[in-house]
């Protein structure tokens, strides 16, 4: 039996510790960093950080929905983000850092329009994620790629040993019926 595999792009600031969070995610399939819905058609680390090109770093998701849903992956994305802050996260300040959820299947607008009105109802705090249909995605360098876990030691916004193997043991179980 074919299931056919889900794809979001998500952008929480330096995408190094976004990658490493979400990979490590049951029925994450693959993660892929690159630059999104900027305006650029050659963008490059140096470009983007230049702020000149629009460009969002973002993470490439795919994902099994048979294991994770979308609003799981959303859930776990707000854990490691400040939805709160524009254009900044952690120390990483500029456009390039914004957050943002972008589809490319129309399906999906709906689940992160309501997830987001659902955290907005959460909070006073006016929530600053940006969330579209993806406009363009140029993949970054190979030295980007996995990059955490080529150079442990690489700097990340994320605190990823903070990170609690628990929670992602629902997870596991819903993988395992």
């Amino acid at each position: 039996m074919f299931i056919k595999q889900k794809v979001i792009y998500l952008a929480g600031g330096c995408f190094w510790g976004v990658e490493a969070y979400m990979s490590r995610l049951k029925g994450v399939n693959s993660t892929e960093v690159g630059y999104a819905n900027g305006n650029d058609l050659a963008p490059t680390y140096e470009k983007v950080c230049s702020g000149k090109t629009n460009h969002a770093e973002t993470v490439k998701l795919t994902f099994n929905p048979e294991i994770i849903s979308l609003k799981e992956i959303l859930n776990s994305f707000f854990n490691i983000i400040d939805p709160f802050s524009k254009n900044r996260q952690g120390a990483d300040i500029g456009t390039q850092y914004r957050t943002g959820i972008y589809w490319q299947d129309p399906e999906d607008k709906g689940t992160v329009i309501t997830f987001l009105k659902e955290k907005q109802k959460q909070s006073p705090k006016r929530i600053m994620v940006e969330a579209h249909e993806i406009y363009n995605f140029y993949r970054a360098e190979e030295y980007h790629q996995k990059y955490l876990e080529k150079n442990p030691a690489g700097y990340c916004h994320v605190d990823l040993n903070s990170i609690d193997d628990k929670e992602f043991d629902h997870l596991t179980k819903k993988q395992m019926k």
